[in-house]
């Protein structure tokens, strides 16, 4: 099953000259929710590969996830470690959806097992996916949350738009 989707996108002056070319690659995630998600954390949300989850882990919106930073595609780790890179995560859990605008910056690394973080911050270590997230763990729609600690599936959809 191919998990990595590079395609790409030309943007054109009004004069139809190519001014700029940007590539596109698209990971998908599947993951499920957990009785203990709480979604609170005001500048981080997290996705892991673990099964268990601690009334605790109040950044964690789903467990027993498919992957872990470490096992995302070299193509698309490669994106993310760019600046300028624009990711765009689509979560969609039980007929809702949420959508998150963050970046990628040169530093990211995604080696972590078994975990996936986006940050409001720039704060960097292997777990962290993006950096600049417009959403958090608190911001994420209520509807959905309810959908995870019924512990329904959710599948993932990284796409990363870089220059």
């Amino acid at each position: 099953m191919l998990r990595s989707i590079p395609t790409g996108k030309i943007y054109l002056s009004r004069h139809n000259q190519i001014i700029a070319k940007a590539m596109e690659i698209t990971e998908i995630i599947h993951c499920r929710g957990h009785k203990n998600v709480r979604a609170l954390h005001k500048s981080t949300f997290e996705i892991t590969k673990e099964t268990e989850l601690s009334p605790n882990g109040d950044c964690i919106i789903a467990v027993d996830a498919d992957r872990g930073a470490a096992d995302l595609s070299p193509a698309f780790r490669d994106a993310l470690s760019r600046d300028g890179t624009i990711l765009t995560t689509t979560l969609s859990c039980g007929g809702v959806t949420a959508i998150v605008r963050s970046e990628g910056c040169a530093g990211i690394t995604l080696t972590h097992e078994t975990d996936l973080v986006w940050r409001r911050s720039t704060f960097l270590c292997p777990r962290t996916v993006a950096i600049y997230s417009d959403h958090t763990a608190r911001q994420l729609p209520r509807d959905l949350i309810e959908k995870l600690q019924n512990e329904e599936e959710m599948t993932v959809t990284l796409r990363a738009e870089f220059p």
